[in-house]
């Protein structure tokens, strides 16, 4: 009997350790959960949005370990972002934090923004005004703010906001991005800390985390209540129903 017991044990403890096993390497090399925890990427994503990011995109480096463990030298079977990627990385200045923002400049590309109009190599990027974004906060209010269609030397069409052209940020020198290094911006233009301030800066190819690919859970206000997402028991399943955006779970990011 005690042999019997021992060998279900064994038995378990192998299945649990595979499990774990086979959960790591997916979110090592293949997909990893992240959550948006600010409205700097306003309207392509939102506050409580939770989307999975591809980690083969542009290859693998130490930050895609966790803990960003120092066993991957450089960049391996690397791919380059293309513009207008939403892209995971680690905040340069820590190695640390992660963002999320929008791949804007490319190795040798020349950035500016000129009256809340981004210049690329010397040319204004097209953009068009549409309808306003309107905004409901946790309480129930709403508020709008102006909208855009921007369109990127690559044809990549994504939304922007602005609240006007005449902000700190709207108004910038001429960045030079370097080799090996990419310029990332938010959507939400105005309100995004980005490569446009030296708190971030230019994005080593190094820190690239991966690319943002689907959302596939949407809450707006605090994640069921107080509860995180993965502690299912503390949710408050009936007050949060109602903030449950269902018409966002399962899109693409683009």
């Amino acid at each position: 009997m005690t042999k019997k017991k021992s060998g279900v044990f064994g038995e378990t403890l192998r299945t649990v350790i595979y499990a774990v096993l086979i959960a790591l390497g997916i979110r090592i090399l293949a997909y990893e959960p992240f959550n948006i925890p600010s409205g700097s990427m306003v309207p392509t994503l939102l506050e409580g949005d939770y989307l999975f990011v591809s980690k083969f995109s542009y290859g693998y480096s130490r930050y895609s370990l966790p803990f960003g463990l120092p066993v991957i030298p450089g960049r391996v079977l690397v791919s380059e972002p293309e513009r207008g990627d939403v892209a995971v990385f680690k905040l340069p200045r820590d190695n640390a934090t992660d963002y999320i923002k929008r791949i804007i400049g490319l190795p040798g590309d020349r950035i500016r923004m000129h009256e809340g109009v981004l210049h690329i190599n010397g040319t204004a990027v097209q953009r068009r005004r549409i309808d306003d974004f309107v905004k409901t906060d946790r309480g129930g209010f709403t508020s709008s703010l102006k909208q855009y269609e921007e369109t990127l030397p690559n044809g990549v069409v994504h939304r922007i906001l602005e609240i006007n052209d005449f902000q700190p940020q709207d108004n910038t020198r001429e960045f030079t991005v370097p080799e090996g290094h990419y310029f990332a911006m938010g959507d939400n233009r105005d309100n995004s800390q980005d490569s446009r301030m030296a708190l971030v800066g230019f994005i080593p190819r190094e820190n690239l985390v991966g690319r943002a690919e689907v959302l596939f859970f949407s809450i707006n206000g605090a994640v069921i209540g107080d509860a995180p997402l993965f502690k299912p028991w503390r949710w408050k399943i009936w007050d949060s129903l109602p903030s449950l955006r269902f018409g966002r779970f399962f899109n693409s990011v683009d």
